[in-house]
């Protein structure tokens, strides 16, 4: 018998369609505070400028990322493709709260030009909607991206 549930809906974080970084979904209430706090900020001034952010993916249950990565090994064919993409539930910035993706193209757009200054900086070259605090950022701008997940020293046993 699975431990996993055999639907995982908004409570596990899968997110509503158009939701916004000021819905009160699980996918963004459960966001680390600090990332939702700059998220929001950033929003608002994006707003501004005529630019919506969606949220395609944020705080995600521990069953949820092992859902989302089974998938992606039926999809790639095997665990060390699917790494590139997808990681496990221990070592998920999603799991932690401490990741958000964003769309559509005009708000990724945005962040890519005014997203350090927020300290939210794109870590994966391959992942161009996945965003996480960086606070130092906002100085120092982003650190270098990785070229996809299983490259991160973070995502490694």
């Amino acid at each position: 018998m699975s431990t996993f549930p055999t639907v995982l809906g908004q409570e596990h974080g899968a997110v509503p369609d158009g939701a916004s970084v000021f819905d009160d979904c699980p996918a963004v209430a459960n966001l680390d505070p600090a990332l939702l706090g700059v998220l929001r900020r950033a929003a608002t001034d994006a707003a501004a400028d005529g630019v919506r952010f969606v949220v395609n993916g944020g705080w995600r249950s521990r069953p949820y990322q092992e859902h989302l990565r089974r998938k992606a090994v039926a999809k790639y064919g095997s665990e060390e493709e699917a790494a590139r993409w997808v990681t496990t539930p221990d070592r998920s910035a999603h799991v932690q709260g401490k990741a958000v993706d964003v769309g559509p193209a005009e708000a990724r757009a945005w962040l890519a030009e005014h997203g350090a200054g927020y300290g939210l900086c794109r870590i994966y070259r391959n992942e161009p909607w996945h965003y996480e605090l960086r606070p130092e950022a906002a100085e120092h701008g982003c650190p270098p991206m990785y070229d996809d997940p299983s490259q991160d020293p973070r995502m490694r046993p």
